[in-house]
């Protein structure tokens, strides 16, 4: 009868959550479903907190159930209330975060606040209902079973509990002492969290992966087509895929002969159990394999776990020329950037990603010729654009139908540099002047491709973290390596590395208000300043178990962290509370504050 009620009071509290989630206009995801696991706790310890009441009331003072719910209500309904505002506070303020990690913790918060809310309202009504109707009146004294395993479970029970309390009892009279260990506690989680290595979100295995694959400047479809029947070949054999897409003249870094983009579709996560076969290990596998094929750079990716912030995991940097340097000195700073990276152990993978610079022909016009001929330069681009690309006429009847004229040179007539210089150009008496008439051709290596960010011309250079090192760490090795170019280049992150820097610097702007929010709400619940403090000095301890616990896995400070890390705050709120409201009012009855206390850390155990 204990266990049915929080049986039946957990789902009707999360089934509110899920309507509020409808009328907030959120979705069933990953977030949303991480939020109810985490709350399914605090509900089903709200109904325990009244059960556990009732039930030792009933067992020490012999009380009906109605009686033993009544009581017990008297003494806890002030804490819940204050558990419950307290925890509101705690989440609320992540709602109001903007940027995509706003969106994030808006999820988040939602889920959190409206169960705590439900498990309130439930714990000050539907579960005192359920505990005066539900469990049977017990004599004083018989509630707990003596014999077998539940009485060796009771019996141990009991010996913790009091051997907890006399711990409490020796810290309380050598207080001193142990507030020098409080402060070494603190302590340690500042030199914990400093040390902690940082992330956005862990890398997720998406069931897929992606190969983008670039070719020198001036590489024909040819050679791109045969560097992706090697790059399939060694795909299709691996035992993680299940099939493979290529598409040829385009990629991430542009759009060329050169370039082609793979699309790699792997076996259901079910048939890939071990981590060797996950999707990141995969593409560093290929990585490696592929990278035998020299006509070619070739780069598989597993897609970051946010698709609108990037192609891929790993970082995402921009290298600016905020001096007006030029594109030749952007290129040698760039160059000299990758060389750097190459060489740093925390680094991985550190590629341009863009279309390199590629031979070009040039054709250079004598403006005074072309002029003294009436050619003009509308006629000249008209021959050109014309003759090397096409042009639509006009439509014509075929069998019924209507068919379309397009005109441009035959290829044989466009092949050679010689080939442009006999086309025609129409000059102002409606006479054709071969353009040799009046220009010259030259190759040049130009860009192919010009990059802006945030108004300065930029390049694009992708990255990721070296086995062993977390992107918080790349980051910092990329602002390092990036500081020591000359000056006048300066640099920015997009995309998901923004995204990390942004939740990176608001980290301890959230706990501020997280604590801030808890102090708050106890001073106006509680109209005191001391009982608020006390609840904030039970934090650090439950942090630093959180801090172990990350550090010891080998986790990261990500996204994940910080909202757990808000929720550690809150619970260790509540269990503070819960012991202080009972302190106080033992306190109001006559005791001293030290055996208020003892007995509200064993009625709380």
């Amino acid at each position: 009868r204990y266990t049915i009620i929080p049986t039946i009071v957990v789902p009707i509290a999360l089934l509110g959550t899920f309507g509020a989630l409808l009328a907030l206009g959120f979705s069933i995801n990953v977030l949303t479903m991480f939020g109810m696991v985490l709350v399914i706790g605090i509900v089903v310890d709200d109904a325990i907190v009244v059960v556990e009441n009732v039930e030792r009331i009933m067992a020490e003072e012999g009380l009906s159930p109605l009686d033993a719910t009544r009581k017990a209500m008297g003494q806890i309904s002030g804490a819940i209330i204050g558990v419950t505002v307290v925890l509101i506070a705690v989440f609320v303020p992540l709602a109001f975060f903007t940027g995509s990690i706003g969106n994030i913790y808006r999820q988040f918060s939602a889920v959190m606040v409206t169960s705590i809310a439900f498990s309130a309202f439930l714990a000050l009504s539907l579960t005192p209902a359920l505990c005066a109707t539900l469990l049977k009146p017990v004599e004083a004294g018989h509630s707990h079973e003596k014999k077998g395993f539940f009485g060796w479970f009771n019996r141990k029970f009991s010996r913790t509990a009091k051997g907890y309390e006399s711990i409490v009892a020796r810290i309380l009279k050598k207080a001193a002492r142990y507030l020098l260990i409080y402060a070494a506690i603190i302590g340690v989680v500042v030199l914990i969290y400093s040390r902690l290595p940082t992330s956005f979100l862990p890398g997720e295995d998406q069931g897929t992966m992606l190969v983008n694959v670039q070719l020198p400047p001036g590489a024909t479809i040819e050679r791109t087509r045969s560097v992706m029947e090697q790059v399939e070949g060694f795909i299709l054999k691996q035992p993680e895929v299940q099939s493979m897409v290529g598409v040829l003249g385009f990629s991430f870094s542009g759009q060329g002969q050169n370039a082609a983009l793979a699309f790699v579709t792997l076996k259901d996560w079910s048939e890939r159990g071990e981590k060797s076969q996950s999707a990141e290990a995969l593409a560093g596998r290929a990585f490696g394999a592929l990278s035998g094929i020299r006509d070619a750079f070739i780069y598989p990716l597993s897609p970051p776990p946010i698709p609108e912030l990037g192609n891929a995991t790993g970082f995402t940097f921009r290298l600016q020329d905020r001096g007006g340097a030029g594109h030749d000195a952007l290129l040698a700073a760039r160059n000299q950037l990758l060389g750097m990276a190459a060489k740093s152990p925390i680094l991985s993978q550190v590629r341009p990603n863009g279309l390199e610079d590629a031979p070009q022909l040039q054709i250079e016009i004598d403006r005074d010729k072309a002029n003294a001929l009436g050619v003009s330069f509308s006629a000249i681009n008209t021959a050109l654009s014309t003759s090397l690309g096409s042009a639509y006429v006009n439509d014509f009847p075929n069998a019924g139908r209507l068919q379309r004229v397009v005109v441009q040179a035959d290829a044989p007539a466009r092949m050679q540099p010689d080939d442009l210089l006999k086309l025609n150009a129409m000059n102002s008496s409606g006479e054709p002047v071969p353009l040799a008439a009046f220009a010259s051709t030259r190759w040049v290596t130009g860009a192919m491709q010009t990059v802006r960010y945030n108004g300065y011309p930029a390049m694009r250079i992708e990255g990721s973290a070296a086995a062993g090192y977390s992107s918080g760490a790349a980051l910092a090795e990329m602002e390092k390596l990036a500081s020591q170019l000359p000056a006048g280049f300066g640099f920015e992150w997009t995309g998901q590395s923004r995204e990390e820097k942004l939740a990176g610097s608001q980290s301890l702007i959230l706990y501020g208000f997280a604590i801030l929010a808890v102090f708050l709400a106890l001073a106006a619940l509680y109209e005191s300043w001391s009982i608020p403090l006390a609840v904030i000095l039970v934090v650090p301890l439950g942090v630093v178990g959180v801090l172990l616990g990350t550090l010891l896995r080998g986790y990261s400070n990500d996204v994940y962290f910080q909202v757990a890390l808000i929720t550690i705050i809150g619970l260790s709120a509540k269990n503070a509370i819960l012991i202080i409201e009972f302190a106080k009012d033992l306190e109001a009855q006559g005791k001293s504050a030290v055996e208020a206390a003892l007995t509200a850390a064993h009625l709380r155990f």
